[in-house]
């Protein structure tokens, strides 16, 4: 008797993704890419589909990851999500975008109510006082309101105290004259009040009593340890 080879007649194909062979009963998947039907493996359907192939008898499918394909379709959702506010894509698919308004060419000097209000101010300017003591009482205590003082206290540690003269300007009613002597020297001191910042400049100085005048030699306030002037 002679012995028999038994055959199946079932031909098990293979996935074409992985390469596996596939199993006696296992049912393939056919997916069509470049007009060649393809056997996939229920394993192997999600790389299928994320290859781009396309499964036979039904439209293209994408996966829940997100195929290019997808993320393409999402872009252009997003586009046009923004359509109404910015405008809308252009024929070939580009957005278009309204234009921006044209930028103001700032202002300098911008003009604001706090501003304005400043300029409506008027300049203040220093009353001179009208009398001469009123200008004299003044030209003091400017005068003590300076660097000016320690000048004088330094000078009257080494020559004594001094002789001091405060007479109004003749030909200015705003200068007021400071003279501070002793025997071997002397300052002559200008107090302006008219200035809107009042100043005390030293006008002069010398060496010899001889060079000033008679009255303003004549003494009509002291000075103290600390270069301080107090009318007599």
């Amino acid at each position: 008797m002679n012995t028999r080879d038994i055959r199946t007649s079932d031909t098990h194909g293979s996935c074409e993704v992985c390469g596996r062979t596939l199993l006696r009963g296992e049912r393939a998947e056919v997916f069509l890419s470049g007009g060649s039907r393809r056997s996939v493996c229920e394993l192997c359907t999600s790389r299928a589909v994320n290859e781009g192939w396309v499964r036979e008898g039904a439209g293209p499918t994408y996966d829940a990851g997100g195929s290019s394909g997808d993320r393409r379709r999402s872009l252009l959702g997003r586009l046009r999500s923004r359509r109404d506010a910015r405008g809308a894509p252009s024929e070939d698919g580009e957005l278009e975008l309204e234009p921006a308004p044209a930028s103001r060419t700032p202002t300098p000097w911008p003009e604001t109510p706090a501003r304005r209000e400043r300029i409506r101010e008027p300049r203040h300017v220093r009353a001179v006082p009208t009398s001469g003591e009123q200008r004299v009482a003044s030209a003091v205590e400017m005068f003590n309101s300076t660097e000016h003082r320690r000048t004088i206290a330094g000078v009257a540690r080494s020559l004594g105290a001094p002789t001091v003269s405060v007479l109004p300007s003749d030909a200015r009613a705003s200068l007021v004259s400071v003279v501070v002597s002793w025997e071997l020297c002397w300052y002559r001191y200008e107090v302006d009040l008219s200035d809107e910042q009042p100043s005390v400049r030293v006008a002069n100085q010398g060496y010899e009593l001889d060079e000033l005048p008679a009255e303003e030699r004549m003494p009509n306030a002291v000075a103290d340890e600390h270069g301080g002037l107090t009318l007599a």
